[in-house]
């Protein structure tokens, strides 16, 4: 099967969705693919149960779209997740689910982008041919787990936070959370409060702030800059630091080795633990699909140049939500990134 049509997008979290929903306003003929079976899978199916977001929601919400006069300041997963179910209705996005892209060159005689995509459910190959690409994938398209020596034989349960629900399950087991962003700091909090022995991996200072301070340092770009400078957003306090002040959350070094259920930490100390639970990010898949860059994509599937110089390449290669701040940055991408294709569009 081949289709054309003037943008394909690959991905459907918030990036890929706002991008066709501000494409669709400009009747830009668009389809984008999303190899899960439902859009924003990460928030939908990979999301612990305590998760809000980390920003105030109006740095935020969506193009075109403003969260709710009755939504708190930092809203809850399950109300982002409504949220996003409303912008695709009302945008009319209409993704291709189950299509898991598997290669995606430039035509240079044709001048157009062509997308191969297995269909899950078929089971056919598909080909998807247009003249502006968006890659929608993100940073966080693939839990990341470091090598670590020995981790092969560690006896307990062994996760990435993307598939951490809740601590009910945990009880009283002795538990270990490598990772002090934010991710782990809440984890860490909420397997404490269900009673697990808990345990959290600090490798070096960390910049912790509470609610209020993150919210005025909105208005100066305070927490953006700092990402921006070191590549880490600062932690935004739930409550752990005060647990951690008390004792009730351990904090270790960086692991030095496992043997077992035994781990052994860089400062000498060993413990028994019954789970780890990795905090330790996401990756980009970037590379693995996409053939040429086009001057866009570094090798580690991240953008070349800094925000905000980042979201366009040549011969008509975008990305969108590459921007290091989070779903600010996807907003304002979005509306570039659909302004531009209009552009050029309009004036041919």
């Amino acid at each position: 099967m081949k289709q054309e049509t003037v943008v394909v997008i690959v991905g459907t979290g918030p990036a890929g969705i706002a991008t066709s929903a501000c494409l669709n306003l400009l009747s830009i003929p668009n389809i984008v693919l999303e190899r899960e079976d439902c859009y924003a899978s990460l928030w939908q199916k990979k999301a612990y149960d305590r998760l809000k977001l980390h920003l105030a929601k109006n740095f935020c919400q969506l193009p075109h779209m403003p969260f709710p006069l009755f939504a708190p300041t930092f809203v809850p997963k399950n109300m982002f997740v409504q949220y996003l179910k409303n912008y695709v209705y009302h945008f009319n996005v209409d993704p291709l689910y189950q299509r898991s892209v598997e290669s995606a060159w430039y035509d240079k005689s044709a001048q157009k982008w062509v997308v191969t995509a297995q269909n899950n459910v078929s089971g056919l190959v598909e080909e998807y041919v247009s003249e502006f690409l968006v890659v929608a994938t993100g940073e966080n398209s693939e839990g990341f787990i470091p090598n670590v020596y020995g981790l092969d034989t560690f006896k307990g349960l062994v996760i990435h936070s993307s598939e951490f629900e809740n601590g009910k399950t945990f009880g009283d087991k002795d538990v270990l959370v490598v990772g002090a962003g934010n991710s782990g700091m809440e984890i860490a909090y909420d397997l404490c409060n269900w009673g697990a022995q808990t345990s959290v991996v600090v490798r070096s200072p960390i910049h912790v702030l509470n609610k209020e301070l993150v919210q005025l340092g909105m208005q100066l770009k305070g927490p953006f800059l700092l990402k921006k400078e070191t590549w880490r957003s600062p932690v935004i306090d739930v409550g752990t630091t005060s647990k951690i002040k008390r004792g009730d959350i351990k904090v270790m070094t960086s692991i030095k080795d496992i043997q077992g259920d035994i781990i052994k930490f860089t400062n000498g100390q060993e413990r028994q633990f019954d789970a780890i639970v990795f905090a330790t990010g996401f990756k980009s898949t970037v590379r693995k699909w996409l053939k040429e860059d086009e001057g866009l994509f570094n090798e580690k599937g991240m953008p070349k140049h800094k925000s905000p110089n980042h979201w366009k390449g040549e011969n008509g290669l975008y990305c969108v939500g590459f921007a290091s701040v989070g779903l600010f940055g996807i907003s304002n991408d979005a509306k570039n990134i659909a302004n531009d294709i209009f552009r050029i569009v309009d004036g041919k």
